[in-house]
């Protein structure tokens, strides 16, 4: 039994969701449009603004769709409601950070700067010169692109230099000793 998957999404004021007989699932809100396609096996109803998803078979597969189809259709409801954001901080001596036009200027201590092409639906700020935050209506590509732009230089654990994201503690680490 899935508990996630029996949840009903809850749709706020301003936010449309239509279903297709196919599947097809389209989200129209004030940040955006979104679609999707719901797997074979799981239905969904929109009633009284709200949307519940059912699955047709009780495969072990198909349960764990049931939830994944559950969250992903919140997700892109809260997505075009209210939109996600990332944070990161880039700590390091002259590292730093700044958009020029379509692409993100990374000076990460490398010979070269780093320059990362800024998807048409993700907005990048960079603030102090150190703080990065990424905003957009989609969850999945919104963590992808700060995932990305941390795997450039992450963390390292002795003098914790590189690009965190703004929640995540780094362990230190005691370096050599002279005896």
């Amino acid at each position: 039994m899935s508990r996630i998957g029996n949840k009903v999404v809850e749709i706020p004021d301003k936010v449309k969701v239509n279903i297709g007989n196919d599947g097809a699932v389209a989200v129209e809100g004030p940040k955006g449009k979104l679609s999707w396609h719901l797997p074979r096996n799981i239905k969904a109803t929109v009633q009284d603004n709200r949307v519940s998803l059912v699955r047709d078979a009780e495969t072990r597969a198909v349960k764990a769709l049931h939830g994944l189809s559950r969250s992903l259709v919140n997700n892109m409801v809260q997505g075009v409601s209210t939109g996600f954001t990332k944070d990161l901080i880039i700590e390091g001596v002259g590292f730093k950070a700044a958009v020029q036009g379509d692409k993100l200027n990374l000076s990460l201590g490398f010979s070269h700067p780093i320059l990362f092409p800024i998807p048409k639906e993700i907005k990048i700020a960079v603030t102090e010169n150190t703080r990065i935050s990424i905003s957009g209506i989609d969850k999945k590509l919104v963590g992808q692109v700060a995932a990305d732009i941390r795997g450039y230089y992450p963390p390292e654990p002795y003098k914790g230099k590189g690009v965190r994201y703004s929640d995540e503690q780094i362990r230190r680490k005691e370096g050599k000793t002279v005896q």
